[in-house]
């Protein structure tokens, strides 16, 4: 069939089964603009700033399951412009496929208008980056960037493609498949039998989940195999959803102190045998130390990536294969004869306990009375009233991060936060990618006022395209984590990390969206079940105490102890 090379790029997207895009139109994609004008089953999100969406494809593939699609209709700083985003996805292993323009053939490599280099610009960022030769390329190198992004450990994917290909007229069939991600092999039985000897052996054995567990939707198989052995839970960092958070056996998300959950830093630390499904045992989770995993432990590692098993932990056994699919394995070897009085049973308690006296802690604090308002009161209200199918997404920054173990989640994939790359600006256009792809879901995103000034232009995508986001900026009038930095290991020598925000929910309502100011207890409760009611876009501003910070990242300051 003879088409423009932008058609078959739609046509190409259509058989992958894509039905959502985020783009910002710009000259050098305006064929396939073209030819999206036709393709009603395609609904395009038009963004602001390309870093901006490419967080909501990020976001939307997180959610889906699916890659994310981002057009960058415009070569040079449109596609500069994408590196953050492309930078966040690659680190948080999302599924998003990026297609951005180049100059005309005929004028690369000869310093042209918005030409750079953009292959070598994307490498360190990507999974893959393809320069499309030809306009007949098209089409099956977007359906091969689909497969890359989407299999294995996924990533971000670009395709650099020049704008005379796009208009070119060619000849091509394209092959309708939908890109669906490509699982692991089989899963060992004589292994999972004996990981299994190796916890009923154990005397304090502990269950470390991670996101390899939710990109599989692998909660059940978790939960079923932590319920045959009385097995407690701990969720890797950034990834408190890994399971729902009412199960009696979940303690939390395993970080370092001040973030993380002490409860579940009790439970692995104090663990002899753990059994990490899908999760790295990355920085985030243990700064690589052993305040969190103890020498002593005998890990078991199940993980889709050979490299990252033993990478920063030496192993007892490390298996290679997809998670959710090892525990469902693993819970099958679990029979009747096998249902005695663990050992652990008393230990399980104790954590139930520790718990059950966390979280009174933590309502009594957020039943405080005073101004400005604390982030545990913040927390505490926003409690009361999420909705239990709620998504959570989170932006960088010691509110936000306190915020990650603060909040419930109970149908995963619940929660969205920038991960290793802690990335700020990263969490209201989350919000919005999140509701993209879950539009039937509430969404609320949580951002300092520093974060979400840098992506506040988006208030306009969100009321333009209808996405009916809830948006809560914490404003402490303050770059948190730098302050809490200078005032804990610099002797209070404040510099550049005072912020002057406008009142963004006065910004909000000149943007068309609903907005709310919260300075005093109950308020935020109040505008944040009238947002939800009213099912539209809305920003919520929040005054929060400017000194209800902590600085975390007391490895890297030693050299400043002694000061």
């Amino acid at each position: 069939m003879k088409m423009p090379g932008g058609r078959a790029a739609v046509e190409a997207l259509r058989a992958a089964g894509v039905t959502r895009i985020f783009g910002l139109m710009g000259s050098s994609a305006l064929d396939m603009y073209d030819a999206l004008y036709d393709a009603k089953d395609i609904r395009h999100i038009g963004v602001r700033d390309e870093r901006a969406g490419t967080h909501m494809a990020d976001a939307y593939g997180r959610i889906t399951g699916r890659p994310g699609i981002m057009i960058a209709g415009q070569s040079g700083p449109g596609a500069t412009n994408l590196v953050s985003g492309l930078g966040q996805a690659y680190l948080a292993y999302s599924p998003v496929v990026v297609i951005t323009g180049l100059p005309l053939t005929q004028h690369m490599g000869r310093d042209s208008f918005q030409e750079i280099d953009q292959h070598t610009l994307f490498l360190p960022v990507t999974k893959k980056v393809f320069d499309v030769p030809t306009a007949r390329r098209i089409p099956d190198l977007i359906l091969e960037a689909m497969r890359i992004a989407n299999s294995g450990r996924r990533g971000p994917v670009v395709l650099n493609i020049a704008r005379d290909l796009f208009a070119e007229e060619i000849d091509v069939e394209i092959q309708c498949h939908t890109a669906a991600p490509v699982k692991a092999g089989y899963v060992d039985p004589a292994t999972a039998r004996a990981v299994k000897d190796l916890l009923l052996g154990a005397r304090a054995p502990a269950l470390l989940a991670g996101a390899g567990v939710k990109w599989e939707r692998g909660h059940e198989s978790v939960t079923r195999l932590a319920g045959k052995l009385k097995l407690p839970i701990a969720a890797s960092s950034g990834h408190g959803d890994v399971v729902p958070n009412d199960h009696p056996l979940f303690c939390g998300y395993a970080g370092p102190a001040p973030y993380g959950n002490p409860v579940a830093r009790e439970l692995i630390h104090g663990a002899d045998v753990i059994l990490a499904l899908g999760t790295r045992l990355g920085f985030n989770t243990t700064l690589y130390g052993n305040d969190v995993v103890p020498k002593r432990a005998k890990i078991i590692q199940v993980d889709l990536d050979p490299g990252a098993i033993g990478k920063y932990y030496p192993v007892h056994m490390g298996i290679v294969g997809d998670a959710s699919s090892f525990a469902a394995c693993l819970a099958g070897t679990v029979g009747d004869a096998d249902a005695k009085d663990f050992v652990w049973l008393e230990r399980n308690r104790k954590l139930r306990a520790m718990r059950d006296a966390l979280w009174e802690e933590r309502e009594r604090l957020g039943r405080q009375s005073v101004t400005p308002l604390t982030p545990e009161q913040v927390f505490g209200e926003v409690r009361k009233v999420l909705p239990r199918n709620a998504i959570v997404a989170l932006d960088s920054g010691t509110l936000c991060r306190q915020a990650a173990d603060q909040l419930p989640y109970y149908e995963p994939p619940a929660l969205l936060t920038p991960l290793d790359f802690g990335l700020v600006g990263f969490g209201y256009v989350a919000g919005l990618g999140a509701k993209v792809a879950a539009p039937e879901r509430p969404v609320i995103s949580m951002a300092g006022d520093g974060g979400f000034g840098m992506t506040v232009i988006e208030i306009c995508t969100a009321v333009q395209s209808g996405i009916n986001t809830v948006g809560i900026v914490l404003d402490n009038e303050c770059w948190g984590s730098e302050k809490a930095y200078q005032r804990d290991f610099y002797n209070k020598r404040y510099i550049a990390e005072s912020i002057v925000s406008p009142r963004y929910d006065v910004v909000a309502r000149s943007c068309g969206a609903a907005g709310y100011f919260v300075a005093r207890p109950g308020e935020l409760a109040e505008a944040l079940s009238q947002a939800l009611r009213a099912n539209e876009p809305a920003v919520i501003h929040v005054k929060v105490d400017p000194d209800a910070i902590v600085s975390s990242r007391k490895d890297a300051l030693k050299h400043r102890l002694s000061a």
